[in-house]
């Protein structure tokens, strides 16, 4: 038989913790008060001052914007750029993280290389280079030419093709990246184990690798989809402006018009983003939801 003792703590030596523990967080919260000031600064006040300046002229700003056709072609093709952008970037880099996490060391290093050596250049600097790959006078169609392959230069420049190209080429590390560090810490241990039950290579894939990298193929879808969204240097140069992207747009109208629809358009703009968010957050439970509601 076990007896429990109850130890009856006096109630001075309670409020004397309480008390102690007060001047931490007050201590806590003035560490975090330079970041807060920063925050409020840099991101807060901008935010609040655009909303203003997009209110200036009252609601009618919204509504013009919303009813012109140009302006919705914008967005659409946007969204539809984005959306290409992230399935490429997908398709390409779930691949290659893959091979990089499961090759040699000396492979690995040259892989991984590879994906962090376009961080060292800007993106202006790589665009420029896509430019001179893909123009009428390129090198890519001059060597086509030379070898007899087309009997005139491909539109690769100032089409759609030729911004999801570099978009892609700008954003695949991102994708990579975040598929890496899902994928590492994956235990191979599991894969035995499936082995050992008489799962086939692709059975072993689909239902064991692939759940388990599932979260970073949702963060990389959502990286990559949230900067194709405001992407601007690669289209305005890549493309035409039959194909314009919102930033495109944004800069037109601060330059010829002036920052109220500007500002409108930015607060449109930032509003998709968290929608498009709070979609990838919804179909990331979606999963779940559903075994719950099976079971």
């Amino acid at each position: 038989m076990t007896t429990t003792t109850i130890v009856a703590v006096p109630t001075g030596a309670r409020r004397g913790a309480t008390a102690a523990a007060r001047p931490a967080s007050v201590g806590s919260a003035l560490l975090l008060l330079p970041a807060l000031l920063l925050l409020l600064v840099l991101f807060v006040g901008p935010l609040v001052l655009m909303a203003f300046e997009s209110f200036r002229d009252g609601i009618g700003t919204y509504g013009t914007i919303f009813t012109s056709v140009s302006n919705r072609r914008v967005f659409a093709n946007t969204l539809e750029t984005a959306v290409a952008t992230t399935l490429v970037c997908l398709l390409l880099g779930y691949p290659y993280a893959y091979a990089l996490l499961r090759t040699g060391r000396r492979l690995r290093t040259v892989l991984t290389a590879c994906v962090l050596m376009p961080f060292w250049v800007s993106v202006l600097t790589r665009t420029f280079a896509w430019v001179g790959l893909l123009q009428d006078t390129g090198v890519i169609n001059s060597f086509l030419l030379a070898r007899g392959w087309i009997a005139e230069p491909l539109a690769m420049i100032r089409t759609p093709w030729g911004v999801l190209i570099g978009m892609v080429q700008v954003l695949l590390p991102y994708m990579v990246i975040s598929l890496m560090n899902s994928m590492s810490t994956i235990d191979d241990q599991l894969l035995r184990a499936a082995y050992s039950l008489g799962a086939n290579p692709w059975q072993r894939f689909r239902k064991v690798f692939l759940p388990l990298s599932a979260s970073g193929i949702w963060a990389g879808c959502t990286l990559v989809f949230v900067l194709s969204l405001g992407f601007y240097i690669t289209p305005s140069m890549l493309g035409a402006p039959s194909n314009m992207m919102v930033a495109e747009l944004l800069v037109q109208e601060t330059q010829k018009i002036g920052t109220v629809r500007a500002s409108a358009i930015g607060l449109i703009l930032l509003a998709g983003m968290l929608l498009c968010l709070a979609f990838f957050r919804g179909l990331r439970g979606l999963p779940a939801l559903v075994r719950e509601r099976r079971s």
